[in-house]
């Protein structure tokens, strides 16, 4: 292989060089931050309420005519389902690798319209919601009240009104969960006053539904040809207690009036009482944040730190807010302690180098181009789509140490072109290239024929070394053209001229044709 050409043109050497460096940095600038890749199976969760209802009843009328439909949807490998004694009920299907969250929760919305007829009146009328489920969780935050001042149902409240709105309108926040009830009307009823009246449930329910609605009223005047034209209003539904003991149930043979106060006891309350939480032994509300898939774990976390700052500041007195756990923390340990790793990969590169050559100026012109290399794979992962997480940073960590004997090979070489009477750098840099380069272009071959194949396994395992196998033959493939042509720079006094060779765009064509065609 020739490399004549890039020895002769010095200065487009080093203009390539730049260019790899500045698509590198703009790349590390936009590839997402996460701990590892995104190895969960698309999943889709379908959560319904049968009030009242016990686990059994919920199984079988409810999750057993959802499931029935939902078996056998496109791309489904398997779904867990589950109900409880509060009448909920829940059932997550999970599909294969690779499939279009969007399009899954399409396909399992048709599905459980088909079902719909044949689940009860009380679920249909509550509805039956099917959305996508997010498993990154980011942070778990705790609104609690230090002086115990607030209730839960406040709490739980202000962070559904204030502050849960705010968190979902970031972008990268996928969900935002708050677990605790809402305020309710609670009507307790008394079960000995409603055998004395001769009551039952439905009947309480009944005047509820007739006494307390919303309805239009229409208008007076809009079909005459009077001048002026009302709106009738109504006072419809019921806001306080008092309105509510005094609703009218029957009327009672002596003349007296039975109302709802007598026969059962009304409260503001919670909606339902499955959740209890605190913090510290003070009352609180907690809130999951969960991200999207691809999104920047570090730059979501720091967005919703801004967030949560703000809302602070409004927050009335004898209520906080507070990070109960966040990943930023474990994850820039993480991403702290392999960047460290690779700064002393390199250091060790460069001192190897070092004890081989004992030639400064011999030293710095290979371990510069690494550094280029290194930039210029950034590159390679933004375009197929990979994040900076614990295993592509491990590949550039491994990678380096077993590239650098190249580096060794092309500038010994050189070196004992001048001990065997050379008086040229550059006539040495191209008789010793002329022996070298075929030789390192099949090193090179050979070590990612050894990591290709490792993009091809499916599952899981898959995702993980797919990222690992890619990146090991990136790097190699870039910092072996980048050595072969670094020879040229011997004994020159330039220190620039470590760049690729001509043949490297095409292989990059090909390598970006291969993960889409894949995808």
């Amino acid at each position: 292989m020739n490399i004549k050409p890039f020895v002769d043109r010095p200065i487009l050497s080093c203009v390539i060089s730049v260019f790899v460096l500045i698509v590198g940095l703009i790349s590390l600038s936009n590839l997402p931050v996460e701990q590892y890749p995104d190895i969960a199976p698309p999943t889709v969760r379908v959560n319904t309420n049968y009030p009242g209802a016990s686990a059994e009843t919920v199984q079988k009328s409810v999750v057993v005519p959802l499931e029935e439909a939902i078996n056998g949807v496109e791309n489904m490998m398997y779904m867990i389902s589950s109900a409880n004694n509060s009448g909920f009920a829940s059932i997550n299907i999970f599909f294969r690798q690779g499939t279009d969250p969007d399009m899954s929760v399409v396909n399992v919305q048709n599905r459980v319209s088909e079902a719909q007829s044949l689940l009860p009146a009380e679920v249909t009328k509550s509805g039956v919601t099917v959305r996508k489920r997010q498993t990154s969780t980011l942070m778990n935050l705790s609104l609690y009240s230090p002086d115990d001042s607030y209730p839960a149902n406040f709490l739980t409240n202000y962070m559904k009104i204030n502050i849960e709105p705010r968190l979902s309108r970031i972008p990268g926040v996928g969900e935002v969960n708050v677990f605790g009830a809402n305020y309710s009307m609670r009507i307790w009823l008394n079960p000995s006053k409603m055998a004395k009246y001769g009551l039952v449930p439905s009947d309480v329910t009944s005047v509820l539904d007739e006494q307390n609605l919303e309805a239009p009223t229409g208008t007076l005047g809009s079909e005459s040809d009077h001048t002026f034209q009302y709106t009738l209003k109504y006072r419809g539904r019921y806001e306080n207690e008092v309105d509510y003991e005094n609703m009218v149930i029957r009327s009672l043979p002596n003349g007296e009036i039975l109302r709802l106060k007598d026969v059962a006891t009304i409260e503001l309350g919670a909606l339902n009482y499955t959740y209890f939480s605190q913090l510290n032994g003070h009352p609180s509300c907690n809130c999951v944040v969960v991200q999207t898939s691809g999104s920047n774990a570090n730059e979501v976390i720091k967005e919703v730190e801004k967030v949560l700052e703000d809302a602070r500041k409004d927050l009335p007195k004898g209520m906080d807010i507070t990070t109960v756990m966040s990943i930023k923390d474990f994850l820039d340990a993480s991403i702290r302690e392999v960047m460290k790793t690779l700064v002393i990969a390199i250091l060790l590169v460069i001192l190897v180098v070092y004890l081989f050559l004992h030639d400064f100026r011999s030293t710095l012109i290979p371990s510069i181009s690494i550094i280029v290399s290194l930039v210029g794979t950034f590159a390679f992962i933004n375009i197929a789509g990979f994040s900076l997480n614990l295993l592509t940073l491990f590949a550039l960590v491994l990678v380096i140490g077993t590239v650098v004997d190249d580096s060794i090979i092309v500038v010994e070489a050189v070196h004992a072109k001048f001990d065997e009477g050379y008086t040229s750098p550059y006539l040495a840099t191209v008789d010793a290239m002329k022996g070298l380069s075929t030789a390192i272009l099949t090193t090179s071959a050979v070590f990612m024929a050894v990591f290709i194949p490792v993009c091809f396994m499916g599952g899981t395992s898959g995702i993980f070394y797919t990222q690992f196998g890619h990146i090991l033959p990136e790097f190699t493939d870039h910092v072996s053209g980048t050595l072969r042509s670094s020879a040229q720079t011997q004994k020159t006094g330039a220190l620039c001229r470590f760049v690729i060779l001509r043949q490297i765009p095409l292989r990059f064509q090909q390598k970006v044709r291969f993960i889409d065609s894949r995808v």
